[in-house]
């Protein structure tokens, strides 16, 4: 902890989101450790202390997230405080800082920063330039300064100092590069899946350009692992942007953006869902006059590499290439090569009877068909790759 009293030690168990806290009493060396929360029933962030009262971030009854205030004298969930309840927007993070809590959430796959006193009062929001990422906010529990990073699709990782008795934000490092940014614009839509349910889509493209059925268009997405799919800043999509191609970025459900609904959504027997929303984005691309299938790639890495290469194998004929990279390709194998064990969280279990057949329904190795007509498809893997095992590409 910041005062040095308490040894902080987190518990998890392959990659599932549980976690357990134990801790130490440092005053004490040759004291126990204690197990102060050790249900594995839900996600436990610790934040900072005053003394023996632990802040922590968590989804325990609250999905979309919340602080809460956990006495270790009287540790029962009973005696739990509520510092800052659940919102309507998913809180990623929070920071105790200049006794303020600096809570970072994310509204439509976006940041929104907001601080609040220490009985969770709303002080105020941070002031961010746009629509963006938003992530630091670190230091020292009383200190009364703090940094920030910010990105988008077209702004690089500017670093602010943000002032926590005023509130003002000050650009502290900003990388130049030679272009303007304000000849691209980025707007966000929402899109209904095969089921109904509303997908957001951040759309990006130079500032006049026409949208038609010949506009080369870039689909790229993840879904999957809680991790949520935000505004970033990469070189290779400006370029793309910049020789007058369309760059889309849904949000699946099976990613972090709208909290442990809407992640679990996208696991196991639901997987289907992740798929379902990647094509409903192209279909919807295409029905609104955005491009056509001879002039849409669809792009994702790891996680989202099996994305591409599912919904390349289930609709070989909305896409004009395909660019699965490092991807989980073969459901039926994965668990069995260096960490993959550890995904069984999202997939399920090819040993498990009911698992393997939801695996099998969309396994894109094993969905490949003869004589169908597939995209034109570029497989890359790294040849020493110890997390998504290289097999998966050369099979």
């Amino acid at each position: 902890t910041d005062d040095g009293r308490y040894l902080i030690i987190y518990v998890s168990r392959g990659t599932f989101r549980q976690n357990g806290i134990f801790y130490q009493d440092l005053a004490a060396p040759d004291s126990p450790v204690v197990e102060l929360l050790n249900q594995f029933d839900a996600e436990y962030q610790f934040v900072g202390n005053d003394g023996p009262l632990f802040y922590f971030k968590t989804d325990h009854s609250a999905p979309l997230g919340r602080l809460i205030a956990v006495d270790i004298r009287e540790p029962a969930v009973a005696q739990w405080q509520e510092r800052i309840a659940e919102s309507t927007d998913t809180l990623r993070s929070v920071r105790y800082l200049n006794r303020q809590f600096v809570a970072n959430y994310l509204h439509d796959a976006h940041s929104r920063v907001q601080i609040f006193d220490q009985e969770g009062a709303l002080i105020r929001a941070v002031d961010l330039p746009g629509i963006g990422t938003a992530g630091g906010f670190g230091g020292a529990q009383d200190t009364t300064e703090t940094f920030y990073s910010f990105t988008s699709f077209t702004t690089p990782g500017v670093i602010y100092r943000y002032d926590l008795e005023s509130g003002e934000s000050s650009v502290f490092r900003q990388p130049t590069l030679r272009f303007d940014p304000d000849r691209y614009e980025t707007k966000q839509i929402f899109y209904p899946s095969k089921d109904g349910t509303e997908i957001p889509m951040f759309l990006c493209h130079k500032k006049g350009l026409e949208l038609n059925a010949e506009t080369p268009t870039y689909l790229y997405a993840y879904g999957g692992f809680n991790i949520p799919l935000t505004p970033g800043f990469a070189a290779n999509i400006l370029t793309w942007m910049e020789m007058g191609g369309l760059f889309a970025q849904p949000n699946l459900r099976g990613g972090g953006e709208y909290g442990k609904e809407w992640y679990q959504a996208g696991t196991l027997e639901r997987k289907q869902n992740v798929f379902d929303d990647f094509i409903a984005a192209a279909e919807w691309l295409i029905t609104n006059g955005y491009t056509s299938t001879p002039k849409l790639v669809i792009a994702g890495g790891s996680n989202g590499g099996l994305l591409v290469g599912a919904c390349m194998t289930q609709r070989p004929d909305l896409f004009g290439a395909c660019l699965p990279a490092v991807g989980v390709l073969d459901m039926l194998r994965f668990h069995k090569f260096t960490i993959g064990w550890a995904w069984v969280s999202d997939y399920g279990s090819p040993d498990d009877p009911e698992q393997f057949q939801t695996l099998l329904d969309y396994s894109p190795y094993h969905n490949l068909k003869p004589g169908t007509h597939y995209p034109a498809t570029l497989i890359t893997t790294g040849d020493h790759d110890d997390r998504v095992f290289p097999a998966h590409s050369f099979k």
